[in-house]
Formats: C-alpha cells, sequence, structure tokens
C-alpha cells in the first residue's frame, strides 16, 4: 500500500490498430513520441520538469535500448526530465505506473508519466548468430589480408536465416495461445463461452466509441480516430464461423480447440500514457485528479511444469485483495486483461473454485464469482487490441476515467497475464473513497 495519495491525473492513446496495417512505416520510439506529444498537450506539460518517467516495449530493437530518455527527448517537455525503459511483457507499463507511484508516494517526486508501445510491424529482425559472429570478426581483423581469408566462411547458406521474433515461450516452445488451449481444456470453457465474452467486449467498446467515452483518451493519428479493431457488427454467428488457430504439438483432431481470431487479443500496433502526480502537483498546475493509485501486485507461475501459463494474476490478486482487506466483490469495476476470452473465462472460474482457492490461493475458501456487468465495460483487448507494453497504460487511462464519471466514487480491479507465467495487478479507487 502506498503512502501519501497518488492520483491518475490524465492520460491518452494513439487507436490501436492491427500489426501491419495502418502504422507500418512508424518506427516503436516514433509512435511512443505520439502519444508523448499528444500527453503533453492535452495536459498542458510544455517545457515542465518531470520527476521521473517510464516507458517499455515488449518487442523492441537494440537499437531503442533507451527508449524511455530518447522518447522523451522527442517532446516539449523540459529535457532535464529523466527516463527509463522496462520491460515485464504485457505488464509493463502497469508495472512502471507501480514503481513510478511509489516515488510519489515516498515523497521522492511530485509527477511522473508512464507510458508503452509496441507495433508488430516495426519487427526487429535479426541475423544468426553464426553470422554475428563472422561480422564481428571481420570488423576485428587488423589487415584486409586477414578480412580476405573470412570471405569464405560467409558463403555457408546457414548464416543467412533470419530470425524473427515470435510469440513463443522458450522454455516449452508453445506459443501463448497454444498454453491458453491447454488452460481452457482444463478449466473446461467451451468455445461458446469464449466467443459471448468475445462479442460483449466488442459490443461494449462500440458502445462506449458511441457514447463519447473515449472522445479525450484516444487522439486523432493517421487519420483515424477509433481502434481499427473493434467491430459493432460481429454477432455470435459470425465469430461461430471463424477457424481456431492454435493446435496443440502432434494434435490431429481439430475439435477439440477453442481459440480462434475473435476471441482472442490481435497482433496489434499501438502506444499509451499516463500522467500520476502527488496532490500537491495537481494543485499547482490546476490537474483535476481521476482517481488514486491504491497498491499493486506481482505473481509467477511454474508453467513449465504444468501450471497455467496466464494463471499468474489469479495469485497477484489473491495477494492484493489481502494486504488492503479487500473481497473480490468489493469492486464496481474490474477491467481483466483479454490475451484471450478463454483466459479471463479460466481466471474467474478459478477463483470460484474451493479447490484451487486452497491449494493454489492458501485461502480457506473460493473467493467467489464477479458480476459480470462490471467486466471490461468500455471493451477489452479481444475488441480494442493488444499492443503488449501499452496495454496497461490504456486500462489505467479508461479505469481512471470510469471512476471520475461515476462521482469519484468506486474502487476498480485491474488483471494483466503476462509472457513468462507472470501476472500484474492493481486497485485504483475514486478520490471521494477515501480521505486525500
Amino acid at each position: 500500500m502506498l503512502g501519501r495519495p497518488v492520483y491518475i491525473l490524465d492520460s491518452i492513446r494513439t487507436p490501436f490498430v492491427k500489426s501491419m496495417t495502418l502504422y507500418n512505416d512508424i518506427s516503436t520510439q516514433d509512435l511512443m513520441i505520439a502519444t508523448l506529444n499528444a500527453l503533453v498537450t492535452k495536459a498542458s506539460l510544455e517545457n515542465q520538469l518531470l520527476g521521473d518517467s517510464g516507458f517499455g516495449a515488449v518487442i523492441n530493437s537494440s537499437a531503442n535500448w533507451n527508449l524511455g530518455r530518447e522518447s522523451v527527448l522527442g517532446t516539449k517537455l523540459d529535457p532535464h526530465s529523466p527516463s527509463f525503459t522496462l520491460q515485464r511483457a504485457c505488464g509493463t507499463s502497469l508495472e512502471i505506473s507501480w514503481i513510478l507511484s511509489l516515488k510519489i508516494a515516498n515523497n521522492e517526486i511530485e509527477n511522473a508519466i508512464a507510458g508503452g508501445v509496441d507495433t508488430n510491424s516495426d519487427l526487429p529482425i535479426m541475423i544468426s548468430r553464426s553470422l554475428t559472429q563472422k561480422l564481428l570478426a571481420f570488423n576485428q581483423a587488423k589487415d584486409w589480408t586477414s578480412k580476405l581469408k573470412l570471405i569464405p566462411s560467409f558463403l555457408d547458406p546457414a548464416n543467412f536465416k533470419l530470425i524473427f521474433p515470435g510469440i513463443v515461450e522458450p522454455r516449452t516452445g508453445l506459443s501463448m495461445g497454444q498454453h491458453c488451449e491447454k488452460m481452457v481444456r482444463e478449466w473446461k470453457i467451451s468455445r461458446q463461452e469464449q466467443d459471448e465474452l468475445a462479442l460483449r467486449s466488442h459490443q461494449n467498446a462500440a458502445k462506449a466509441y458511441d457514447d463519447g467515452f473515449y472522445n479525450d483518451l484516444v487522439f486523432e493519428f493517421h487519420g483515424i480516430k477509433r481502434d481499427g479493431i473493434v467491430r459493432a457488427d460481429t454477432t455470435l454467428e459470425k465469430l461461430a464461423t471463424l477457424k481456431t488457430v492454435f493446435k496443440l504439438p502432434g494434435e490431429t483432431n481439430k475439435d477439440l480447440c477453442t481459440l480462434t481470431a475473435g476471441n482472442s487479443s490481435p497482433l496489434t500496433d499501438g502506444s499509451a500514457a499516463v500522467l500520476l502526480g502527488s496532490s500537491e502537483y495537481a494543485n499547482q498546475f490546476n490537474h483535476t485528479p481521476l482517481a488514486r493509485f491504491i497498491d499493486a501486485e506481482v505473481a509467477a507461475v511454474d508453467f513449465v511444469h504444468g501450471e497455467g501459463l496466464l494463471m499468474a494474476p489469479t495469485i497477484a490478486v489473491s495477494k492484493l485483495l489481502a494486504r488492503n482487506n479487500l473481497q473480490l466483490q468489493d469492486f464496481d469495476f474490474y477491467e481483466i486483461h483479454e490475451a484471450f476470452a478463454g483466459q479471463v473465462l479460466c481466471t474467474l472460474k478459478a477463483w470460484q473454485s474451493d479447490d484451487y482457492c486452497k491449494k493454489v490461493l492458501k485461502r480457506p475458501r473460493a473467493l467467489g464469482s464477479i458480476d459480470l456487468t462490471k467486466l471490461n465495460i468500455k471493451g477489452g483487448s479481444v475488441a480494442i487490441g493488444h499492443p503488449f507494453a501499452a496495454t496497461g497504460a490504456r486500462i489505467v487511462g479508461a479505469l481512471a476515467k470510469m471512476l471520475s464519471q461515476n462521482g469519484g466514487k468506486g474502487r476498480g480491479l485491474i488483471s494483466i497475464c503476462t509472457a513468462g507465467g507472470m501476472g500484474v495487478a492493481a486497485i485504483l479507487e475514486g478520490i471521494d473513497q477515501r480521505s486525500s
């Protein structure tokens, strides 16, 4: 739990679009800078000095090793503003929000920006290790005679095999989707249940856009001001026609598979950022606090030896609830990241299981169920999209606005599963929930 109050003061993001489409010509760094510049304009941050800031990308190039600092230098913020680069897979920008909130709560800084970006349209394609070593040897050779002797070794065709980043767990060789296929079978989650959740995600997102909820959260970029993935006209019948996409190794029975492009989050390009600050900073610069960042937690599972890859948020949430003396039902909004509709359903079912909660969460009984009308009410990642490192900031910003529109009252729970079998969870509260 934090010390002095930390507030979410503002946020903004690009429209999220399918990878390899509209943002093909935009670099990872430039995509992050675009959102930062939009936040600087929206929140009147020109020439302001940040106490700190942090940004991250999951699919990142070694050329962007200093992504955070270079992104800040691409804006009209005071160039003396420091920044760092961090990566915790899909929980990256929520993790950064947590770290910066702790600094503000501990009176170390007064304000900060947390953000994340990912674009699979700017893939860092690598060359083989053998070719890398030969090129290094060629570069280090002291004279042209030595260099010429190395040239024949370059002619091996194996040298020219390109290495493309993949969303595969190195320890198992399985993709995240394949791991989720294993999970939904273990928890007996049907294809129809997954499609129904995906449909609600699209319906909620479309309604939120129609109601103007995203008007000030998404800025116009490359000629669009709306996420390119949201489908207002999709139906259960349309979703049911889609083919399954994640077959397990050695499996021949396609009827066992249930994950499709319709009930999974797509590869997405986009960036997002949130402005955090103390009450003193908010008062000085006339920012209206939207919500408070209360606490966060991280956990991991041993997926290599059979535990569900995307089940770590169940543990993180359980620990977070215990530390804050809360029940799972003590929330007005639930923002559970939809890496896959099936993952969300597995999480919900696990919390309702006495056996799971006793064995894994070390609780005397099940955490229980939640009111599904409070789940991802403005759309989730299946509909909105999931630029890996940007999703946390996207959720923090949207949830803060929901709490603000709720009259500054209420409480929201964030739950994000990540690659590597980790999960990040956080609690936000309306500014009137506790005394400042």
